[in-house]
């Protein structure tokens, strides 16, 4: 009988006790642990390896010894699908919410201690929305070590704790788009109105070119997007997040002019928006542009964001579908579309009576005069 192939190597040491070794998924060798008084118990401990691997329940000791600090920081340094921005507050969060844990070994992080984490999190003077984040970070890193083979489940387990409810913005009228137009330093108008009627969001606007319009097609074409960091003040252009981001956007013809008047009074050489100063316009001071117009105008409920919201609205009530409204956002998936569609959800009263309104008229619809309304 063929002699069965051995998984892993004992070895006996100077000591007289024995090591047992064998080389795991990523091609390294790796130890036990402990080492062994009998070559049997080496050898039962590589039996009980091989058995995990072939089960894909084998966790890798090494890795879990490490502690959550260590694990987050270079997940945040080699995941190629986190922003320079997500990454800024990540690594702010971190310092703010996640001290109690990031000393912990990895494996030593359970549920218990999540969820004893979370509520102490919340009893505290921290954001909800930060410590949101802040766990939607730690359940990332967590799948993470999931993943990698180096805890055997996820800790962090608690229902809906990285989702927060948005309350529900206002969506401004076409008579209050005008007012703060008119309330806000003239070379920021453009910006308003994009947004606006547009749907662009802060970041698109201020990474706009002078060539992404185009005034024969009545089109703006989105292919950067600005990042800002805090931390360092640094500001760049990137791709937007999906490729989806990357979209031409019609213009409304109501709009036309005022852009048409931008680009001759107040757009730079390359850029389409520029601050007094010829650099480059920072999100911040068209935030602060359009607070002084939200106020000088009396509408203080909105935000520069509160545009885009609302012409995303403006455009599910004039008519957009679900796949016009995400090419408009950018967006790869439904989800933000569906939250301007709810706008359009109460047509449905305004459809029924207009069927009425058919039905009474029946010769017109070829249909028997005997249908009254009412009847």
């Amino acid at each position: 009988m063929a002699k069965r192939r051995q998984f892993g190597k004992v070895r006996q040491l100077p000591s007289g006790r024995f090591q047992a070794s064998f080389i795991d998924p990523s091609g390294q060798r790796q130890n036990a642990p402990d080492t062994f008084t009998r070559k049997a118990d080496a050898s039962r401990w590589l039996a009980l390896v091989e058995a995990d691997l072939s089960r894909g329940t084998w966790l890798d000791d090494r890795a879990g010894s490490i502690t959550l600090g260590e694990y987050a920081r270079a997940v945040l340094r080699d995941s190629q699908r986190i922003g320079p921005r997500w990454r800024e507050t990540c690594e702010r969060n971190m310092r703010l919410h996640l001290v109690p844990l990031l000393d912990m070994p990895l494996r030593a992080v359970s549920a218990m201690r999540v969820r004893e984490w979370h509520a102490a999190a919340l009893r505290g003077k921290g954001g909800k929305t930060s410590i949101s984040q802040t766990y939607r970070f730690l359940r990332m890193v967590m799948n993470t070590a999931v993943r990698e083979n180096v805890i055997a489940r996820n800790p962090c387990q608690i229902p809906g704790a990285g989702v927060v409810k948005a309350a529900e913005r206002p969506v401004a009228t076409p008579a209050q788009i005008l007012a703060l137009v008119d309330a806000i330093t003239p070379r920021y108008r453009t910006a308003v109105l994009i947004a606006a009627w547009c749907g662009l969001r802060r970041g698109e606007i201020a990474g706009l070119l002078t060539e992404d319009v185009d005034l024969t097609a009545h089109t703006i074409t989105v292919r950067k997007n600005r990042i800002e960091l805090l931390a360092t003040r640094k500001a760049f252009d990137a791709d937007p997040k999906t490729a989806a981001g990357k979209r031409t956007v019609s213009i409304p013809p109501h709009v036309m002019p005022i852009v048409r008047l931008h680009l001759e009074e107040h757009a730079g050489k390359e850029r389409l928006f520029i601050s007094r100063d010829g650099s480059p316009l920072r999100g911040n001071t068209l935030y602060q542009a359009f607070v002084r117009a939200r106020r000088a105008a009396g509408l203080d409920e909105f935000t520069i964001h509160d545009m885009r919201h609302t012409g995303q609205t403006l455009a599910a009530q004039a008519g957009a579908t679900m796949a016009d409204l995400m090419k408009r956002l950018g967006h790869a998936s439904m989800a933000a579309a569906k939250r301007y569609l709810h706008a359009v959800d109460g047509r449905d009263a305004e459809i029924a009576k207009a069927l009425s309104d058919l039905a009474s008229h029946g010769d017109a619809a070829r249909l028997p005069k005997r249908i009254v309304v009412g009847a």
